[in-house]
């Protein structure tokens, strides 16, 4: 898992306080409104997505940047590439 901290981003996808499996299908929808290059920063509670996240993004083309725990959540950011 990487780490990191202070990452800008170019939008937020607040799903904290959402059920399974909206941490994988939402952030595609958003993506699709970025441009190349932009980055994803999602906000979730949900601990499976530490995982599921980073494992989207390689099969869907898309480069997960890292996590940040923050007080509340987990910040995950993933930058467009497709």
């Amino acid at each position: 898992m990487k780490f990191v901290k202070n990452q800008p981003s170019d939008d937020t996808l607040d799903l904290v306080c959402r059920s399974c499996p909206m941490h994988l299908l939402e952030p595609g929808d958003r993506l699709k409104c970025l441009k190349k290059g932009q980055i994803l920063e999602v906000l979730t509670d949900y601990d499976g997505a530490l995982e599921d996240i980073p494992e989207w993004c390689k099969r869907c083309g898309q480069e997960f940047m890292g996590v940040e725990e923050d007080e509340d959540c987990y910040k995950l950011y993933i930058k467009k590439i497709k």
